[in-house]
């Protein structure tokens, strides 16, 4: 964490410096706003702190060139008691926050590390755009959880080796994201072609993904080239692939097998190369022990299995994802980029998420619109048709009972264990343990 620090009065600046280095932060402390200009440039990852009334150029003055420099730095500025009118133009000038002389220790390092956080997630979004417009077909797998590391480095590492592929995740944790991921890491130069096969109606199934000769039946007039076809030399995604008709089961598990298709009315056998990646919510296993999914297709389609993390296994990234998601959706929108406190964030972080990251992106949109509510999601009694264990019931009241009293002391820890009556240490073991993010100490 970096801060660079504008106060003329030396032993203010002192002073000053001394409790942002006791927060974490690397200072670099300027008795003019002149000499600070010289150490700012558009990719300064830390934080700005300036006083207003300054030798030379005003704090207000030095706002403006941070600002031209790069509109999205924070800068928090720092005015005397009763300057009211000043606070309000700093504020209209695009100043991220304003503390008033004489402050307090924390007061100053609650802001600055907001503003640190913010300028984190800003630059991280800046790069992922520049790698999206870069490659702009393949889509973003956010997060720096340890969950989403090693998804990344499995996905690097399968991917050329050209094998078939089953993804298991629940409803919105980006199987489809995954899936053309793979198809991006593969190298292949052929089309990936996406089929969902609880939306294909059973009557149309065999010749949406075979294809058929014309005359093949009632309406075929010409001959059509199925989706697996489609896909030579490419990746074909199976989405839901749970919901295939059996009978279309047995004709998939040959076409893997012998990697030849036969097209519906046809008499000649078709080469086929492509990479096959499905996906299910379900356990495929579980299914075919109930004769609802062939144990010789699980086999073949799960040379390899990916398990995609719920979001609430990775709460880590759900600031990194929210930011993305509504930085993202203010520029689809034309919005401001909309702001939260670290206790919002916090409550975000404790909620369920039952729809994982589809959900939280449908809140980012809302929260861009302005039209979302204050509270996140909860934990819900099922999620999937799984049943939610008494352990997880607890875990859940308990982190909310942790954010609650969090929020009623402004994230100070100390008085937090205090009021719930539990050693300090217990309480930091549970925040980590939670994943819980207070900024203050």
């Amino acid at each position: 964490m970096q801060a660079i620090l504008i106060e003329d009065e030396a032993a203010l600046r002192l002073a000053t410096s001394q409790t942002l280095e006791l927060g974490g932060f690397s200072v670099q402390a300027c008795a003019s706003a002149e000499e600070a200009l010289a150490l700012l440039r558009a990719d300064y990852p830390g934080v700005v702190v300036t006083d207003v009334r300054l030798p030379g150029r005003s704090g207000l003055e030095l706002l403006a060139q941070a600002a031209a420099l790069d509109a999205e730095l924070p800068v928090i500025v720092v005015t005397g008691h009763g300057d009211v009118e000043m606070a309000v133009a700093a504020m209209r000038s695009g100043a991220y926050d304003f503390i008033e002389k004489p402050f307090a220790a924390e007061r100053l390092l609650e802001a600055v590390r907001r503003a640190q956080e913010r300028r984190r997630l800003v630059l991280e979004n800046r790069q992922l755009r520049s790698a999206r417009a870069q490659h702009p077909d393949v889509p973003d797998l956010v997060g720096r959880s340890a969950a989403i590391e090693q998804l990344k480095v499995l996905i690097r590492n399968i991917a050329p080796a050209g094998v078939d592929v089953l993804i298991n995740g629940q409803t919105g944790t980006g199987k489809e994201v995954a899936a053309r991921l793979l198809h991006a890491a593969s190298g292949r130069k052929g089309n990936f072609v996406a089929i969902n096969c609880g939306a294909l109606p059973e009557s149309v199934f065999e010749s949406e993904i075979f294809g058929h000769e014309a005359g093949a039946f009632t309406g075929a007039q010409k001959r059509r080239i199925g989706k697996l076809e489609y896909a030579q030399g490419g990746t074909v995604f199976l989405d839901e692939i749970e919901s295939m008709p059996m009978a279309l089961q047995v004709k998939l598990l040959r076409v893997l097998q012998e990697r030849r298709l036969e097209r519906l009315g046809a008499n000649e056998t078709v080469a086929l190369d492509c990479t096959i990646v499905a996906a299910t919510k379900l356990d495929l296993l579980q299914l075919s022990a109930q004769g609802l999914f062939r144990e010789d297709l699980y086999y073949r389609i799960g040379v390899v299995s990916i398990d995609l993390p719920r979001l609430r296994d990775r709460r880590d990234d759900i600031p990194l994802l929210l930011a993305h998601f509504a930085a993202d959706a203010a520029v689809r929108y034309h919005r401001p980029m909309p702001d939260w406190s670290a206790q919002q964030m916090a409550q975000w972080q404790a909620a369920d998420w039952p729809g994982n990251v589809r959900e939280l992106r449908n809140f980012a949109e809302r929260l861009v619109l302005g039209i979302a509510a204050a509270a996140a999601p909860v934990l819900e009694p099922a999620a999937d048709g799984v049943a939610v264990s008494l352990p997880q019931q607890v875990d859940h009241h308990e982190r909310e009972l942790i954010v609650q009293a969090l929020s009623a002391v402004d994230g100070n820890v100390g008085l937090a264990a205090d009021n719930l009556m539990v050693p300090r240490k217990t309480l930091y073991d549970k925040l980590k343990k939670y994943q819980i993010v207070t900024g203050r100490k």
